[in-house]
């Protein structure tokens, strides 16, 4: 599922406007961390996550973690924050429409 550089750009401007909803602490990912993040993936499918002071990880490493264990997207990392997609199964949830690839031009 790797997403196109207009893809990125679209998320990442949707991503401004969101508060971290996911806080990597001093226990960096743990299982309860990750339990939390696909709860809240799979109802919002774009996250905002934060990597507090005393954890052990940087925020992309964290970041790439979780999104592998996910199965989830890196769209940004600035800071201590990053931003994490993956489109949801539900059908009750409005699914993000994403910018499609576009064909390349004869």
């Amino acid at each position: 599922m790797a997403l196109t550089k207009k893809q990125v750009k679209q998320l990442r401007g949707l991503a401004t406007k969101l508060n971290p909803l996911i806080q990597v602490g001093k226990n960096d990912l743990s299982e309860n961390a990750v339990k939390q993040a696909d709860e809240t993936i799979e109802k919002r499918e774009l996250i905002k996550c934060s990597v507090l002071d005393g954890s052990g990880l940087t925020a992309k490493e964290a970041g790439e973690g979780l999104a592998e264990q996910l199965g989830a997207e890196l769209v940004q990392v600035i800071g201590n924050r990053f931003v994490l997609y993956r489109r949801s199964q539900r059908d009750d949830v409005e699914h993000i429409g994403r910018v499609r690839k576009t064909r390349p031009k004869v």
